[in-house]
């Protein structure tokens, strides 16, 4: 499926060349080279540590730092980013960065978000790489401040030549290091810029597509922990389209995102400053919002059944207590805000000020839990028909 206007736009053709022939290497030479020579332990490290590395300078350099500015990086992190990333072969990062930072702004719109999912799985895929679409022109003035970094000119005005001595040069340098020339030209080379490529690629397909929308089901992004097991991270892609200035994807502590480890280790080394948090609160009236809309049009669907009353009257209740908390957070982060810009700041009121914060960030989670039970029991009562539990058990 492709918008009007765009079927019989023009190929672009150096790109499309380039998709079709590595990836013919790719399963033609690869696995044929590995039957007839063998390849040697060196290469395959090469191959791991080389897709790491451009993988990690996408999503830790491209994405997160340039594209979205959710931390500060020293000029040497920038510098390894930039050489790495170019590495990936998707372009410079002023072009990376224009084009997703319009991608986030027009999500899903077929005539101006450059890979729209709503055109398809190929389109998204990779498809709107190679032809020159309508919607994939690139408009500059979405990164003028990147425009102002010296280290991402200098890559943009140099990037074919970085991009070949980091895909060609790189890889045969370490080839002869090790022994295995061609062997690891193959592997570190051909066969690491395919792998990387699908997997990022899968970002803007599946990552549209399959998961779950926990904070926002208002665009087409979805977390998918097959695509963070793959793309270091990226593929909680609902909580990053929520709250893009996030650093981190993975918000929990316990999901797969190695890029928001790697930030948080660089800002032990010195090289990450000012690495930018949402707020618990913000993040947790998020996913309330989508269990009062989800649980509402249930109810709305059965309404009539006495139960099913019972519940929307308790569901209006639990919306006002966040309406309740919402309006008194804002008040009292105000205040800390005001606090904390104070030439003279006293501690001890600042501190009152965190703590009733945190007392509703708590109330906030309780509610959440009292939700996901009022959630669990309207899906009970509506497939099975029959009351489950006493009212003081759905209050949680």
């Amino acid at each position: 499926m492709v918008a009007t206007g765009q079927a019989m736009s023009p190929r672009n053709w150096p790109t499309t060349l380039m998709f079709a022939l590595t990836f013919a290497t790719a399963v033609i030479a690869v696995p044929w080279y590995g039957l007839t020579a063998g390849y040697h332990a060196a290469a395959w490290i090469c191959f791991v540590l080389l897709l790491g590395a451009n993988g990690m300078s996408i999503t830790c350099g491209y994405h997160r730092l340039f594209a979205h500015r959710t931390y500060e990086a020293r000029p040497a992190l920038k510098l390894a980013y930039l050489l790495f990333g170019a590495m990936a072969l998707q372009g410079s990062a002023l072009n990376w960065c224009a084009d997703h930072r319009v991608h986030h702004r027009y999500i899903d719109d077929p005539a101006r978000d450059p890979y729209c999912a709503r055109l398809g799985f190929w389109y998204s895929h990779i498809g709107w790489m190679l032809r020159h679409y309508p919607s994939g022109e690139r408009d500059f003035t979405w990164v003028s401040d990147l425009q102002r970094d010296p280290l991402i000119r200098w890559q943009h005005r140099h990037y074919a030549l970085l991009a070949l001595m980091m895909n060609l040069g790189l890889p045969l340098l370490l080839g002869w290091g090790c022994g295995d020339i061609l062997g690891t030209l193959l592997l570190a080379g051909v066969l690491r810029l395919v792998v990387s490529h699908h997997a990022t690629f899968f970002i803007n397909s599946l990552a549209h597509m399959w998961g779950a929308q926990p904070y926002n089901d208002e665009n087409t992004a979805r977390d998918n922990v097959v695509v963070s097991l793959l793309t270091y991270g990226e593929g909680y892609h609902n909580f990053h389209h929520k709250f893009p200035q996030d650093y981190r994807n993975g918000v929990q502590w316990w999901q797969w995102d190695p890029s928001k480890w790697f930030i948080h280790a660089m800002q032990g080394l010195g090289l990450a400053v000012n690495l930018k948090r949402v707020p618990v609160f913000k993040i947790r009236r998020a996913q309330l919002d989508i269990q009062f809309r989800n649980t509402e049009r249930q109810l709305a669907a059965h309404a009539g059944r006495t139960q099913i009353d019972q519940l929307r009257v308790r569901l209006t209740e639990e919306y006002e207590v966040l309406c309740a908390a919402v309006a008194a957070w804002k008040q009292l982060h105000a205040q800390y805000l005001a606090q904390t810009g104070r030439a003279m700041i006293d501690r001890w009121e600042r501190s009152i000020l965190q703590s009733r914060i945190k007392v509703l960030e708590s109330g906030l989670q309780a509610q959440y839990r009292r939700m996901r039970v009022l959630a669990r029991t309207t899906r009970t009562i509506i497939s099975v028909g029959r009351y489950p539990m006493t009212g003081q058990a759905a209050r949680g």
